[in-house]
């Protein structure tokens, strides 16, 4: 009978791209002890607290920004975690930082390590890009506006790397820097940035 369930219960996570989250597991009549049962046994992996995904499965390429995304759905990956994803910096993130509208709930989750911003108005809705991560929705800033927000956090993630990150998005990435101004119009930073952009064009 266990195996029975198992064999359900995997082709219920197949249906659904290898990974769910205990709450929507149950919800498809996965048991949780044949959810604890496949895990202690090896055939999922726990990616986060409450988030399971099939062992067999090809490893993750980005698994803390899934693990988030199954977590924290309306989370926008930001700042040092785009500019990695969209490898336009030599930074590594010791963090995934979201961005979430202000007075939202903020989420606590004990893996991967999280650091929330506050967006509101334009600065948080332009620029958004829905990505699919190994079969999981993730919502994140294209090239020019994570940029745009590098300059406006200048003062947590350093200078430098907003700077670097500028000279990669025009140089490799190919962004246009009317794309740059009409963002940076919008976040109230151009008078900021003007110079660099000039500068490098």
């Amino acid at each position: 009978m266990g195996d029975e369930n198992q064999l359900h219960a995997s082709k219920v996570f197949l249906k659904h791209r290898g990974i769910l989250r205990t709450g929507e597991a149950m919800k498809l009549g996965i048991h949780p002890r044949t959810l604890y049962r496949m895990r202690d046994e090896g055939v999922l992996v726990q990616i986060s607290r409450g988030v399971y995904r099939l062992a067999e499965l090809p490893e993750l390429a980005h698994p803390d920004l899934v693990a988030v995304a199954q977590r924290v759905p309306r989370g926008i990956v930001c700042l040092v975690s785009a500019l990695a994803y969209h490898e336009i910096t030599n930074e590594v993130p010791q963090e995934v930082q979201i961005a979430l509208p202000r007075g939202t709930k903020t989420p606590v989750l004990d893996h991967p390590r999280i650091r929330i911003f506050r967006f509101s108005g334009p600065a948080l809705s332009m620029g958004v890009e829905e990505v699919d991560l190994d079969g999981t929705k993730v919502l994140i800033y294209d090239v020019a506006k994570t940029v745009v927000d590098c300059f406006r956090f200048r003062n947590v993630i350093v200078l430098g790397v907003a700077v670097e990150a500028l000279r990669l998005a025009l140089e490799e990435a190919e962004v246009k820097p009317s794309e740059l101004f009409r963002y940076a119009r919008a976040c109230r930073i151009e008078k900021v940035m003007r110079p660099y952009i000039e500068a490098m064009t």
